[in-house]
C-alpha cells in the first residue's frame, strides 16, 4: 500500500484540465482523478479520443467485476500505445487504478500526456514523497521513498530512492526502525493523511460486511471490527461464540482484543510487546 504524504497539486488539476478539455465534445467532466477514472469510463473516451481505439465493452460497467474487467482490456490496448514492451516495467495495472490508487493514476496520466499530446506542458520536476506500507508474516513494515512524476523532459520514470542509494546506514537503521515510531516522527498532516489512506484499507476490507470504520481509536477498542478484519486478511471465519460481538463489559473488550493478538501471532505477525488492556497514545491526539 502507497501513502503519498507530499504531493504537488498543479500536476494534478493540470491533468484533470487536459482530461477535460480533450473529452469537452463527450460533455465528460472529470473533478478527482482517484474517483472519476477508476470504472474505465473515462480511460476508454480517452483511448477512443487520443488513438481512435473503440473497444467492445459496456459503456457504464456497474459491478466491481465488469469495471476490472473493463479496465483490463482498456490498460491492455493503451499499454500497447505507451510501451515498454515489459509490462513489468509499468507503473500502473488494472488493479491497482481500480483501487483508486492516485500514485499508478497519475503515472499511466502522464505517460499518456508523453504519448499522445507532448506539447503540453506538465509541471516540470514533480516529486512525491511515498510511504510504501507492506503487511506480511512478520508485521507492517514502512518505508519512505520519493516517486518522481516528471522530470525536466516531462518523461515519467519510476525512483526507488532506497534501492538506488544501495542502502545506506542511515537507511538501514530507518528500516529497522519500528513502523510506529516512524510514523509518530511525522509532521501532523502527514500523520492525518497516512491515517486517512490506513482508513480507507480498512472500509475496503469490511464493507462487505456492511461495516465502515469512522474513528480507529474508539471503533478498534472492543476488538470486534479488529477481528473481523484478521478474519478479511487472512481468509478465514472466527466462531462468533469465541467472541463477543456487542461487548458492554471491560471483560469481553479484553478478552476480544486478547484474542485478536492471539490470532496475530498465530498467523505469524510479530506483534508488539503491548498488552491487550495496555493505553497507548492514539494518532488523534497528535496535534
Amino acid at each position: 500500500m502507497n501513502l503519498i504524504i507530499t504531493s504537488d497539486r498543479s500536476l494534478g488539476s493540470t491533468l484533470v484540465d487536459w482530461i477535460n478539455t480533450t473529452l469537452k465534445p463527450e460533455h465528460i467532466v472529470v473533478q478527482s482523478l482517484e474517483e472519476d477514472l477508476y470504472d474505465g469510463l473515462v480511460l476508454h473516451h480517452l483511448l477512443c479520443e487520443l488513438a481512435g481505439v473503440h473497444l467492445p465493452v459496456e459503456e457504464i460497467a456497474l459491478s466491481s467485476a465488469a469495471q476490472i474487467r473493463k479496465l483490463e482490456l482498456i490498460l491492455e490496448e493503451l499499454n500497447k500505445h505507451l510501451g515498454p514492451e515489459d509490462d513489468s516495467k509499468l507503473k500502473w495495472n488494472f488493479k491497482v487504478i481500480h483501487n483508486k490508487d492516485l500514485l499508478a493514476t497519475i503515472h499511466l496520466l502522464v505517460a499518456m500526456v508523453n504519448r499522445f499530446q507532448p506539447e503540453l506542458n506538465l509541471p516540470p520536476n514533480v516529486k512525491v514523497e511515498v510511504v510504501v506500507v507492506e503487511v506480511g508474516g512478520s508485521g507492517i513494515k514502512s518505508r519512505t521513498e520519493m516517486e518522481v512524476l516528471t522530470d525536466d523532459r516531462k518523461l515519467t520514470q519510476h525512483v526507488d530512492s532506497l534501492n538506488r542509494n544501495g542502502g545506506s546506514d542511515s537507511l538501514g537503521s530507518a528500516q529497522k526502525e519500528d513502523p510506529i515510531d516512524q510514523l509518530l516522527k511525522l509532521e501532523v498532516h502527514k500523520v492525518n493523511t497516512v491515517k486517512q489512506a490506513i482508513l480507507h484499507f480498512i472500509n475496503q476490507k469490511v464493507s462487505n460486511m456492511g461495516l465502515q470504520v469512522v474513528d480507529m481509536d474508539t471503533q478498534f477498542a472492543d476488538g470486534v471490527i479488529l477481528l473481523l478484519l484478521i478474519g478479511q486478511l487472512e481468509g478465514f471465519f472466527i466462531p462468533l461464540h469465541d467472541f463477543t460481538l456487542t461487548p458492554c463489559q471491560p471483560s469481553e473488550r479484553l478478552h476480544n482484543v486478547t484474542l485478536a493478538f492471539d490470532l496475530l501471532r498465530e498467523t505469524g505477525f510479530e506483534v508488539p510487546s503491548v498488552s491487550p488492556q495496555g493505553e497507548e497514545i492514539p494518532l488523534s491526539s497528535i496535534q
